[in-house]
This record gives C-alpha cells, structure tokens and sequence, in this order.
C-alpha cells in the first residue's frame, strides 16, 4: 500500500497562467456587451450630473517674501550649502522661533486663523468671516440644534467674549480649513519666498482670509520679534520725556535766581549759594538727559535693524481661479467607474454557483 503524502501539493507559480487567467476574466466580461454598456452609460450619466451639481470652490494665491537684516549675514553661506542639499537656517543671527521653516507652522496656528476669521467681512462691520465661512459650509444650520435660544450661532467683529458653542465652532472650521482649504509652502529651499494658497466656496471670502492672515502672521511676527527692544525704547523714551520736563523746570529756576542776583544786596551771601546750586542741578540734569537721549537713538537705530521686512509680492486679485468638475472629466471618470463596477460584479457571480450569470446570446 503507497504511503500518504502528508504535505499537500501546491502547484507551482506561473505567470503565463496568471496572465492567461486574467485575459480570460476579460474575455468573459466583455462577452456581456449589453449589461457593460448599460453600466457605462449609466457612469456617464450619473457623471455629468455630478459636474451639474458640483459647487465650485475658488483658490486664492498670495507670495510674500521675509527679509530679516539680522540673519543676512549667513545669506552667502547658506546659500553656498544650499548647492550641496545642506540646510543652514538654525545657523548664525537668524536662528529662533521665528527663523527659517517655522514661519510655516505659525501661518498656520489655530490663533491667527480663528483671529482671522473673526475679522469683519463686509465695511458695515455686522458680519465676520466666521459668520459667513459657517453660512457658505452650512455649518450654521448643522449647529442650530446646538444653540439654547433656538437662533443662527453668530460670531460679533468686535466681540470680547464668546461662549463654549462659539468656541467649538470656531474650532471645527479651523480643523476644516487646516484640513485641506488653506496651505502654505517654499517655492524654492533656497529662497526665503512663501506661497500661501486658501480654497474656498465664496470668491470675497477666499480673497480676504488670505490676505487677512497674512496680515495677523505678519503684526505677530514683528511683534514678537522686536518685543524686547521696543520695551527698551520705549522706557528711554519715557525717561528722556521725564528728565527734559525737569531740565526745563530746573532752567527757568536758575534762570530766575540768576535775576534775582542783580538787585541782590551783596551782603546777602546765601542767596549766591542758591543761584550755584540750581546750576550744578542744571548741569546734572542737562548731562542725563544728554546720555539718555544717545541711548534711546542707539535703541532705536537697533530696533529699525532688527525689524524684519515682510513684503508681499503677488496678493490675490478678483476675478480668482475657480475649480469645478468639467463635463468632459466628470463623464469619463463615470464610464471608467461604471465599467470596472460591473466587470467586478460579473466576475464575483460568475464565482457564485449558486447564481451563475448567463451568457448573454
């Protein structure tokens, strides 16, 4: 008696036959030219009406360039070892926070876009891009079971307050706009050019977020910035303003004792002594005030240094690109989808013994 095998036998691997098998699965769906063309019709149809319906959205797109004088000085370098794939943004003056790529990541934080989105929309200064963002998006219907009064959820321009709902719709269309309505990226590593794209459903709501947050990443950006010498100068200032009102008290007293010593009486010593004390407190004075006045010109030349340029190169204008599904595109998409739809469901019944598809005669 022949002994078993115990293992199983596993035909070896072919690809011809793989090949031939998958040319004979095509074979049998295309001998089902009713049923394959009804189904590329129904995708073509199904298709153009899905370019009728579809809303269009509009992009758009703004360049701005930074220029920091501070982080000049490593501009050969870097841009030497920029030619070898090297990166020297966190090298010399123009490392920080605020340096290199990270001004991508601060174009993009949930405080600057909800800043801007509760900036005004229109000049009458009653509607904020929230309120019209939730109104294009439908939010604002979807979150009407939300509210206590029964009302639109609203978002004032000049509002100090909001409360928990407005805050939490506040963060949903940030994360919607972060999802993939605003971007922002490097034309080139080499450069220090930013390309900032924002697509919307509305044309003047597209425009204005763009340039708006542009506008809070910018005043963010320089404050931050220059944060420690503007306190400086303006405490000099401050001082410089105080000691001059006294310098100028202290004048018109020495001035007056000075007068007073011509009708003087000379034996009346005291009085000589009074007139050369307000001088010397003159001199101080005048000597301080000297100092203080150099150092807040000094603080002030540094602060213009350290001020970065942002400069906005190209800014969106009306009328903006307008994205939609073509006909032709939306057509062809439904044919190729209708198509390989129905093959698979030849080929999955065909599998099924149960209920075999027929041969089409």
């Amino acid at each position: 008696m022949a002994q078993e095998n115990p293992y199983p036998y596993e035909p070896e691997f072919s690809l011809s036959k793989v090949i031939g098998n998958r040319i004979n699965d095509l074979k049998y769906v295309f001998s089902f030219k009713k049923l394959l063309a009804a189904a590329i019709i129904t995708g073509a149809l199904l298709g153009a009406l899905s370019a009728w319906v579809w809303t269009p959205s509009y992009t758009a797109r703004l360049t701005f360039v930074i220029d920091d004088a501070k982080s000049s000085g490593a501009g050969g370098l870097a841009a030497l070892a920029g030619q070898f794939g090297f990166s020297m943004d966190g090298i010399g003056g123009g490392s920080g926070v605020l340096a290199g790529d990270n001004v991508q990541e601060l174009v993009k934080s949930q405080k600057l876009i909800k800043a801007t989105l509760l900036s005004s929309y229109d000049t009458t200064q009653t509607r904020s891009l929230a309120d019209r963002y939730a109104e294009v998006n439908k939010l604002n219907k979807k979150w009407l079971k939300y509210s206590k009064d029964g009302k639109i959820i609203t978002f004032p321009v000049n509002g100090k307050q909001y409360t928990r709902i407005q805050d939490s719709l506040l963060h949903v269309m940030t994360e919607q706009i972060l999802g993939g309505e605003f971007g922002i990226a490097k034309t080139d590593k080499k450069l220090g050019f930013f390309e900032v794209n924002t697509t919307m459903k509305d044309e003047r709501l597209a425009q204005l977020f763009c340039t708006r947050i542009i506008k809070q990443a910018t005043d963010f950006y320089i404050r931050t910035k220059t944060s420690r010498l503007r306190s400086n100068v303006n405490r000099l200032q401050h001082r410089a303003d105080s000691i001059g009102l006294i310098l100028n008290r202290k004048t018109y007293a020495a001035s007056s004792a000075s007068q007073a010593l011509l009708d003087l009486n000379p034996a009346y010593a005291s009085a000589n002594a009074t007139a050369e004390v307000k001088e010397r407190d003159k001199i101080v004075l005048s000597t301080i005030f000297t100092e203080t006045v150099k150092n807040l010109e000094v603080s002030k030349t540094m602060l213009a240094q350290e001020t970065p340029t942002v400069q906005i190169v190209d800014e969106p204008e009306l009328p903006l690109k307008k994205n939609r599904l073509k006909y032709s595109m939306g057509i062809l998409t439904g044919m190729l989808i209708g198509g390989i739809a129905c093959g698979f469901y030849i080929l999955l019944f065909r599998s099924d013994k149960k209920h075999p598809v027929p041969h089409e005669s």
